[in-house]
């Protein structure tokens, strides 16, 4: 590390840091493997069924078993995937209530 080097704000962590720092920090990040509740790796845009019926907290609505969800995301968590759904906003579920298509 260098007297020289650049800092960035990491929001993760709420630290400033240098930013080569941070930079491996990040692709340590993107080299975490989500698989789904049988075990399949999971990517970027896949789509994946609900496997149990799940109590959406805040919505007020439960989805069912079977119910498709298209191009999830992930989130650099082990266990958690980002995913849209019609009148549910920020939906966030844990890889082990998911199975790839």
């Amino acid at each position: 590390m260098s007297a020289d080097e650049d800092y960035v704000y990491d929001e993760e962590s709420g630290e400033w840091m240098p930013a080569s720092e941070l930079a491996a920090k990040q692709a340590a990040t993107e080299n975490v493997e989500v698989r789904d509740a049988v075990g399949n790796l999971l990517q970027d845009g896949d789509q994946v069924t609900l496997v149990k019926d799940l109590n959406v907290k805040g919505a007020g609505q439960t989805l069912k078993q079977g119910t498709l969800i298209k191009s999830i995301r992930l989130t650099g968590d082990a266990q958690e995937i980002d995913c849209k759904y019609p009148g549910i906003k920020g939906l966030v579920l844990r890889a082990e209530f998911v199975k790839k298509r």
